[in-house]
């Protein structure tokens, strides 16, 4: 599969799972999705007026974890999924967040957005899914400002037995069953374990982290590995008569 099949693929999956995302996103994590993203706010420590663009943001519940933080600063969620922003609208609307939040359909390839835009720049569960993961950080990088952070929280490969058998064996035979049975979606659900078997293990994906320019990379394998944190920061701009290479 090409990058633009690939590309067109996970759309209509998405557009298809959209109203049972969230149900499917508790079975896919054992249900700890809500307490990695937690872990991952911690750690993030925004401030009051910061400001974010969340790419791949789907139903927008981490999108809603940051505008809460902030407060006040303006907070982007960005996807190509419409039918996943309309469930995420709903829940702006519901939480009176739709002034702060603002939910653009989009190409996280291309954002539209200029350079140094952003506090932080942020991805869930979306990186394994885009078409140029590099190329995805790389404008990530871009648009925050000089000093920001860039964050990624996304599904990982597991490093130790048995527990790495088990959950290869539920992820790719049991969870496309469970899709059928919830989502009524089984292929949508297969494409699933076939994303992350392509997709770099948590240390590979620091060094990609790095090999784009981001500094103080730090990594954090949650729940045995099934998932990860990255967090990188984006080089400070170089001081009055410094001369940066």
């Amino acid at each position: 599969m090409d990058a633009n099949q690939k590309e067109q693929h996970v759309h209509s999956v998405f557009q298809k799972i959209a109203p049972k995302y969230d149900l499917m996103n508790s079975v896919l994590s054992f249900r700890r999705h809500k307490a990695w993203r937690k872990f991952t706010m911690k750690k993030m420590n925004v401030q009051p007026g910061d400001t974010c663009i969340d790419l791949c943001c789907g139903t927008c519940d981490w999108t809603i974890s940051t505008a809460t933080a902030s407060q006040t600063g303006k907070v982007i969620g960005l996807d190509f999924s419409q039918n996943m922003l309309d469930m995420g609208q709903k829940k702006l609307d519901k939480l009176g967040l739709s002034n702060q939040v603002q939910l653009i359909q989009g190409n996280a390839m291309e954002l539209p957005y200029e350079d140094h835009a952003f506090d932080y720049a942020t991805i869930g569960f979306g990186l394994r899914n885009v078409p140029d993961l590099k190329q995805v950080l790389q404008e990530m990088s871009r648009v925050v400002k000089p000093g920001g952070m860039v964050v990624c929280l996304e599904l990982s490969k597991p490093t130790w037995q048995p527990f790495k058998g088990l959950y290869y064996f539920y992820f790719e035979r049991i969870l496309p069953l469970l899709g059928k049975l919830f989502a009524k979606s089984y292929e949508q659900y297969k494409w699933l374990p076939e994303s992350l078997a392509a997709f770099p293990d948590h240390k590979q994906l620091a060094d990609i982290f790095r090999e784009i320019g981001l500094q103080d990379v730090q990594v954090y394998p949650l729940t045995g590995g099934i998932a990860a944190l990255h967090i990188g920061i984006k080089k400070q701009r170089a001081d009055k008569g410094e001369v940066e290479c």
